[in-house]
Order: C-alpha cells, then structure tokens, then sequence
C-alpha cells in the first residue's frame, strides 16, 4: 500500500512535534477513508460547523488563487461573512485581497515554538477587500512533512479562536493539482469542490484526476462535486466534450482577458479595477457564481475516465 498521508514528520528539523513534545503517529484505518492507501481521518472535533464550505482545485498555475479571491469578493458583495484560506507553501493565495503576503499559519506557529495558546488570531488572520477575512495555512518544509496536517492545524486554531462562529462561507484555495492525501484534506471539511479548467489536454486531464479524488472523498464525507469554471480559455469546446461524457458540469467561464492579468500586478482584485466592459463581464461571471453557490446546487454524478481513455479522448481528429 502506497503511505500518502502519515504526518509522521511535523514541522521543523531535529522531529520537533507541534505539541513541543514527542507525538506518535496518528493511527490509520484503510478501510475507512481512501482506496488503494492509507489516509488519516478527520478529527470529528475539528469541523467547521455551520459556514458553506467551497474547496477550489485546478491544475498548478491555471488560476485558482484569481478565481478563489474574486470569488471571495462576490461572496462578501452579497452579504456574506468570508474567509479565504490558502493551502499553498508559497502563501500567495490572498495577496490581492491583503495587499501582501501575509505570515502563515505555520510561520506563527514556529515563532512561538508551537504552543497555540500564545497567538492572537491578528496574528495569523489579516482583514482584505471588502471585509474578507484571510488566512495563509503555508506548509511543512519541503520533504518532510504533510500538506493535510496543516490544514487540519489551521482549521482547528480558528475553531479555538471562535473565527468560524462568525464566518459564513468559506473558501479553500487549494495547492495546484496533487491528489494526495494530504492536499486533498480541505475536501473533508467542504460542501462543494469546484475545478478550474482552461480548454487544454493537461488541464482536463488534471480535472479528471481531481474528480477521482473529490468521489474518494465523498464515499466518507460530505463534499460533493459542484461543477467546472472555465478559465483563461476563449473557447469551451474540449471543456464541453469531457464534460458531457464524465457528468460534469461549467457553471462560470472566463475568458482569457488582460485585465485579470493586469488585476494580478496591480495587486487588485478584479472589483478593485477601473470599470470597463472585460472588467464588468469578468465581475458579473463571479457574482453569478457566488450567487449559485449560495441558493445550492445539486451534487453531480461524475464518472472520470480512465487516464489511457482520456488520453484518446481528448483532442481534434
């Protein structure tokens, strides 16, 4: 059996544990939670509780931290209580809504030599555009730790900082498209998963991938698929293929439009930027979202392919 989620190592070098003393590994059952490995369960003391729970996926750099912080804004544009929580080593999920890149989770955690109840939640919670609150989760260093530990440290610290008793949405922005355990973890705490895709071959092959990861999931929690949004692409066509033949579903689509690029450099959200027609369709598409989010979708039923079936699926004759 393949071991990809046994948080065995914690942070730091030397095997210092969280807690600042020696700390066993967490004992796993395979028959509960994954197919074909070993995952650790979810603390049934650390969830989020009454908030909708959003977890974002895409392939790595097709703009998940873009759509996650615009998305953000259109929840809070309707009246929502929002909190946005990067789950990326490199913290850059929030940096249009802050204005920088904040500290992570995992950074405060280490200044004070791990012990929780010396943080106050301004030191690793930072207000952004529009009221959205935003949390950097950060991640082990490199090799020698596990991705769903963090997440799961982070959720528990805003639990014992009653920051989700106020909340009501809640947005994963989740690391580029590794289907481990341990960056899968933001699926056991989310309602809906949704995949950004462009219109490309490696695109929709890792949101195929992505969808066996979110079904893996389901089998023990909640999360279901909520559907695709189509970004940086002019045109659906290879997007709509897959779709019809998996069950999924495009419930936004942007195109690939300069002033989200522009958006990017000028450290803005795209409800920040000077009005103009891109600029408008480009709000209007994410408020849409937001609002189809909030009244509820139907889980769909998703059948992913096999990666040699995909292989010969995918393209132009």
């Amino acid at each position: 059996m393949i071991l990809d989620d046994l948080p065995t190592t914690i942070f730091g070098g030397g095997g210092a544990a969280v807690s600042g003393g020696a700390k066993a590994a967490p004992k796993v059952d395979p028959r509960v939670d994954g197919e074909g490995s070993l995952q650790v369960q979810l603390d049934p003391d650390v969830r989020i509780g009454k908030a909708k729970v959003f977890a974002v996926y895409g392939k790595g750099g097709i703009g998940k931290s873009t759509t996650s912080s615009n998305l953000s804004v259109a929840f809070s544009k309707l009246g929502q209580r929002v909190l946005q929580i990067g789950c990326d080593p490199k913290h850059d999920s929030t940096f249009t809504l802050t204005k920088c890149l904040v500290p992570t989770v995992i950074d405060v955690m280490e200044s004070v030599d791990f012990h929780p109840e010396e943080l106050r939640l301004d030191d690793f919670v930072y207000e952004g555009t529009n009221g959205v609150m935003c949390v950097e989760a950060g991640g082990p260093p490199a090799g020698t730790g596990c991705g769903g530990y963090v997440v799961g440290q982070t959720v528990k610290l805003l639990k014992q900082h009653h920051l989700l008793d106020d909340t009501d949405v809640v947005v994963f922005d989740v690391l580029g498209d590794v289907v481990c355990g341990g960056f899968a973890a933001p699926l056991q705490h989310a309602d809906r998963a949704l995949i950004v895709t462009a219109n490309d071959f490696d695109s929709i092959f890792a949101m195929n991938r992505i969808a066996t990861a979110i079904l893996a999931k389901a089998k023990n929690y909640k999360v279901r698929i909520g559907g695709v949004i189509a970004n940086r692409s002019e045109h659906t066509d290879q997007i709509d293929r897959f779709n019809e033949a998996v069950g999924l579903k495009t419930m936004a689509h942007l195109p690939n439009l300069d002033v989200i690029r522009r958006s990017r450099l000028k450290k803005a959200t795209l409800f920040e930027m000077d009005p103009s027609p891109d600029v408008e369709l480009a709000q209007e598409q994410y408020l849409q979202l937001a609002a189809a989010l909030l009244a509820g979708t139907d889980p769909l039923s998703v059948n992913p392919m096999k990666d040699r079936d995909l292989f010969d699926f995918l393209g132009f004759d």
